[in-house]
């Protein structure tokens, strides 16, 4: 993330994760953090708005515990959009749970996903495993995105609208899904064709 505090990201449909990452790795890139399991935890506020504003505030547990802010997302063209951002170290995932509990938030949505993340061309690449399918998200500059795109040769590739969470909104309505949390015991068995991320 930039230090104006604005992320700019392009996230990309890939099935197959091994082949990008052999091109990463080609092309110079370096692995900065090995798959991880990450176990995430949206909040929303007592009148439940931050789904209609687009508001993230997040709680990840992964190698540390991190507590983040979103909001404003814009859309920019064909390299992703950008959003405020955000983000603090927290010593203890559950207290932090319990202090957001305690102002009032609540739990809108528990997410899982796999990552591993590189550093290529200036952004920050990552790999990423979630229960409905793979992706490539690549964050930095507008520079950057478009050199990782043309290095990876990654044109081709379908873009995804909004974060995971919207998609798991998309595939839950175009499948028919009526379970709550976005997590791999969930998605255990089901197969997710590409048409389900379709915007409705």
């Amino acid at each position: 993330m930039a230090k104006d505090n604005v992320e700019t990201e392009l996230k990309l449909y890939m099935p197959f994760l091994n082949e990008i990452a052999r091109k990463i790795e080609a092309a110079g890139g370096k692995l900065t953090a090995p798959r991880v399991l990450e176990r995430n935890v949206r909040y929303d506020n007592a009148a439940n708005e931050f789904a209609t504003t687009n508001t993230t505030l997040r709680l990840r547990m992964d190698t540390r515990a991190r507590l983040t802010y979103k909001d404003g997302e814009r859309k920019l063209g064909e390299y992703g959009s950008s959003r405020f951002e955000a983000e603090v170290e927290v010593s203890d995932f559950d207290d932090m749970e319990t202090i957001l509990k305690r102002l009032g938030f609540h739990t809108m949505l528990v997410y899982e996903k796999y990552r591993t993340t590189y550093q290529l061309e200036g952004a920050e690449v990552t790999l990423d495993e979630m229960p409905y399918g793979n992706f490539v998200e690549i964050e930095g500059e507008q520079a950057a995105i478009a050199r990782v795109v043309d290095k990876l040769q990654l044109h081709s590739a379908k873009p995804m609208p909004g974060s995971y969470v919207t998609l798991f909104r998309f595939v839950k309505i175009n499948l028919g899904l009526t379970f709550k949390d976005l997590t791999f015991e969930n998605f255990k068995g089901i197969k997710v064709p590409e048409s389900a991320f379709k915007e409705v």
